[in-house]
């Protein structure tokens, strides 16, 4: 597994122009299937993705941690929310509520996450391939082909279940 993740970074890249592409025409002239099909192929590869084998996403990125979810999580280490809050997370950027440290402080050595049954929303529905209206998250999807091997797989199934059209040439 770790010689797939030391690659995926680079495969993730010389993909990035030809996914960004493809979601662009796929936005455009979304096929009425898409979900279903997305939903498909999410099925398929995650019946042979462990991802306790993987763990780069909790190792090299951070949830947005909502309100519930800092209740929730605050509730089950019985601490005060805002002691939550100052042990745990910052705002980014956008204003939203992330970790300090990458790797997840709630990250074991094992890959297996200490506060799973309340974990944040957001890493209960990574890689949120198989949501409805899949195409709304397109550059969520193309980011996350960079840290997940199943969203990689994934993207190049769906290339190849689903043509495009660039201008009069089927492509992908």
């Amino acid at each position: 597994m770790q010689e797939r993740l030391d690659k995926l970074s680079q495969l993730a890249s010389e993909k990035l122009k030809e996914n960004k592409k493809y979601f662009q025409i796929l936005k455009k002239r979304t096929p009425k299937n898409l979900d279903l099909v997305v939903q498909k192929i999410h099925d398929k590869v995650f019946k042979n993705t462990d991802c306790l084998a993987c763990g780069n996403c909790c190792r090299t990125t951070s949830p947005i941690f909502t309100d519930k979810d800092i209740q929730r999580i605050a509730k089950h280490l019985r601490m005060k929310e805002h002691q939550f809050i100052t042990q745990y997370l910052n705002r980014d950027e956008d204003d939203f509520w992330v970790l300090q440290e990458i790797p997840c402080t709630f990250l074991g050595d094992d890959n297996y996450c200490f506060i799973y049954d309340v974990r944040p929303k957001a890493c209960d529905e990574y890689p949120h391939t198989n949501r409805r209206k899949f195409v709304q998250l397109a550059n969520l999807t193309i980011k996350n082909t960079e840290i997940c091997p199943a969203v990689y797989d994934i993207v190049e199934e769906l290339k190849k279940e689903i043509k495009v059209q660039v201008g009069r040439k089927e492509r992908f």
